[in-house]
């Protein structure tokens, strides 16, 4: 069987077990069904590609919640597979870890990034506050091996670190009787492709403020459909260029989602035009 299927097939069906045998007592008395987000390509809580305000899960301020997440994003000449996790403490505090493994389909060989991330809820409430929640939020990054960034012009260390804050605000009702939300995040980074080259370079090793934005539709309690976008530096000179994403997200309870997007990665590492499919299953433990 095909790995690719054989990876999608294993994410559905692990995270259906687990929305079926997961006690829904745990979620039902915190957040509004698809106000949590998903947890994005890095393991925090956000859309696919951009972190959000939101915290993973659908704490209260009395819960905490543990999230787990399957990604994959199939491009013309890579693959990018990511498996995450994420615990939040009282709405206030998120804890993620993240693994991904970055396959060169063309060349051969493949790259494999750690990382850690940590988000705090600063202020307010994405549906019930007049003004946006606001977070802020860190995200270390590791190589697991730095030789091809390294070969490619990246700083010389293999880690590097992002920093960001988020606004995100659901409006009920806003467009045609269906719920609005957008977020807005600015990022400080060194990350060259999100760190899988690395991060930084010898002609430029200073951090640059990067602006993500996303914007979605909920058509019902369960459907939400929207797009997002990621400003990109470009250290190495390889002529690195923003993400755009348009997805579609499935939400049959509080503990699943399933999420489809067509991705728009612009050029990498010198290879143009990598488009391709964004899959990703979120589950809620508890």
């Amino acid at each position: 069987m095909n790995i690719n299927l054989l990876f999608k097939l294993y994410a559905v069906g692990a995270l259906l077990i687990l929305n079926v045998f997961s006690s829904a007592a745990y979620s039902a008395d915190g957040k509004l069904i698809g106000t949590a987000g998903l947890m994005q390509v890095e393991g925090s809580g956000g859309g696919g590609i951009v972190p959000w305000a939101t915290l993973t899960g659908y704490d209260s301020q009395e819960q905490v919640s543990v999230n787990v997440a399957l990604t994959q994003v199939d491009l013309d000449d890579y693959r990018l597979n990511t498996i995450s996790g994420a615990v939040s403490f009282y709405d206030k505090v998120e804890l993620s870890l993240a693994h991904q493994r970055f396959d060169l389909k063309t060349l051969g060989g493949e790259i494999k990034q750690n990382i850690i991330g940590l988000k705090y809820h600063v202020y307010g409430d994405v549906v019930y506050s007049d003004l946006p929640q606001v977070s802020v939020g860190i995200q270390h990054k590791r190589l697991e091996d730095g030789f091809i960034a390294n070969a490619l012009g990246a700083n010389s260390d293999s880690s590097g670190t992002d920093f960001y804050v988020a606004m995100t605000k659901v409006h009920l009702g806003a467009i045609g009787g269906y719920n609005a939300v957008w977020n807005l995040t600015a990022r400080a980074t060194k990350a060259n492709e999100m760190g899988l080259l690395g991060f930084g370079s010898a002609a430029n090793n200073n951090y640059e403020i990067m602006l993500e934005a996303s914007a979605g539709i909920l058509f019902s309690r369960h459907v939400a459909l929207g797009m997002e976008y990621r400003q990109k530096p470009d250290n190495l000179g390889l002529g690195e260029e923003d993400w755009v994403d348009y997805f579609l997200t499935y939400m049959p309870s509080k503990n699943l989602n399933l999420t489809v997007a067509w991705a728009d990665l612009g050029s990498i590492a010198g290879a143009q035009k990598q488009t391709g499919l964004y899959f990703s299953v979120n589950g809620q433990l508890w």
